[in-house]
């Protein structure tokens, strides 16, 4: 566990570590601290952990990048700090460890950036989406374009953009930004629910689900297909398989090493 002033909170539960964001005074605006403690965890994830919650101290999941940091920057500057976040985004997506969000609150700007690279998204009553750049004068700098567009599609992405337009979570839910919803004060608890079924999986299946779906989608056809088919042989050759056919011939539950 970290200490309870630290900017990114981290606790574990057996097989699932919940990372918190902790700036709840500015609605957990992520400042280039958070995005560097995002860094170190991604960067290794404990050998133990099977499935990681990412979410927000204080009712809010994120309002998104702390503006206060943005004042000053070259265009140069600019540039390397988008693409640091687009490379530290990526490694909550593509550790191999599930990770699922629990939004409440503010999920806005860069908040609802990092949600779109977590695996399982939950939304509770009263959470708010938003992407207020365009009002701000600035563009995203995060992932949005490519990795926020991939879930609602580029014209809905630039819809609320032009006009800062807020979604509730039943409308995220329709959108495909949440996949899950609960009543307010529930998203936590869905969350762990959930990552707790997840850390039951075949550790090689996650993996492999969290890293390749994603790509196997931006193939042509046929390369997919057959990128699909080495996944099946790696996953289908293994002690896994072996265990999950038994146990299901058995009337089981498998236990996954």
């Amino acid at each position: 566990m970290t200490a309870p002033d630290a900017l990114l909170l981290t606790r574990t539960d057996g097989p699932v570590a919940c990372l918190s964001f902790n700036r709840p005074e500015k609605r957990n605006a992520v400042n280039d601290a958070t995005i560097g403690a995002l860094e170190a965890f991604f960067a290794a994830p404990p050998p133990d952990i099977r499935a990681i919650i990412l979410c927000g101290e204080g009712g809010h999941f994120s309002s998104g990048l702390d503006l206060s940091e943005q004042v000053a920057r070259t265009p140069l500057e600019v540039m390397a700090h988008s693409r640091n976040w687009h490379r530290i985004t990526g490694m909550i997506r593509d550790s191999g460890v599930p990770v699922v969000a629990a939004m409440a609150g503010a999920v806005m700007g860069g908040g609802l950036e990092i949600a779109a690279c977590c695996h399982v998204r939950v939304a509770e009553a009263g959470a708010v989406f938003r992407m207020p750049e365009g009002q701000r004068g600035i563009f995203v700098g995060g992932g949005a374009t490519v990795r926020l567009s991939a879930i609602i599609g580029a014209d809905r992405l630039a819809e609320m953009m032009l006009t800062g337009r807020s979604y509730g979570a039943e409308e995220a839910l329709a959108l495909g930004i949440a996949h899950y919803t609960t009543a307010a004060g529930g998203a936590l608890a869905k969350a762990n629910e959930l990552a707790l079924a997840i850390a039951q999986n075949s550790r090689t299946v996650n993996t492999l689900i969290v890293q390749a779906v994603g790509r196997i989608a931006k193939m042509p056809p046929e390369l997919g297909l057959y990128t699909e088919s080495l996944a099946a042989a790696l996953s289908q050759t293994g002690p896994d398989a072996a265990e999950g056919l038994k146990a299901f011939l058995e009337r089981r539950k498998p236990d996954f090493a």
